[in-house]
């Protein structure tokens, strides 16, 4: 099959994504450096001042990426990721969003446990009474390394209050 043939986003769509992307974070950057102040006062630079010119040289990087992708890629055809493929990289990614929000809401023992459990069971193929004790105990020994070991806390939303962990 040949490249052009292919169906899948192309490599100029891409570039230009990614360029359009991170020029907006550097506008961004520039945009709250100026809310802070970027000049100079009797005690030096403003809180802005180095983080505006950091912004200006991402917003400078991204021209520079957006005109090499017009110049380079525009009219190639080339593909960057072909539909196929991109599935198996949204079953790996759809999970860890699911478990940056049920972190969120349920704390990380809860999403970790959970989220082992889940990739056992449904892309490793394990049975389920395998994945879900297997979560249950990378989890317990998070809580020891973390919360015992290092004594540092990690969020633990609601299941804080329902055990009394404080």
């Amino acid at each position: 099959m040949s490249e052009n043939s292919a169906r899948g986003l192309s490599r100029f769509a891409m570039e230009i994504g990614v360029a359009l992307l991170t020029g907006a974070f550097g506008a961004a950057v520039c945009y709250g450096s100026v809310e802070a102040g970027t000049g100079w006062t009797d005690m030096g630079p403003d809180a802005g001042y180095f983080p505006f010119y950091i912004g200006l040289l991402i917003l400078f990087g991204s021209a520079a990426n957006l005109i090499g992708a017009v110049i380079k890629h525009r009219g190639t055809g080339e593909i960057f990721f072909e539909a196929a493929r991109f599935r198996v990289v949204l079953s790996f990614l759809l999970p860890l969003v699911a478990f940056a929000a049920v972190s969120t809401f349920l704390g990380l023992y809860i999403g970790t446990a959970l989220y082992i459990a889940g990739a056992m069971t449904f892309q490793g193929r394990y049975k389920w009474w395998i994945g879900l004790p297997a979560g249950i105990t990378v989890s317990l020994l998070f809580f020891v390394i973390f919360e015992i070991g290092f004594k540092v806390p990690l969020l633990k939303g609601p299941v804080e209050a329902w055990f009394g962990i404080y």
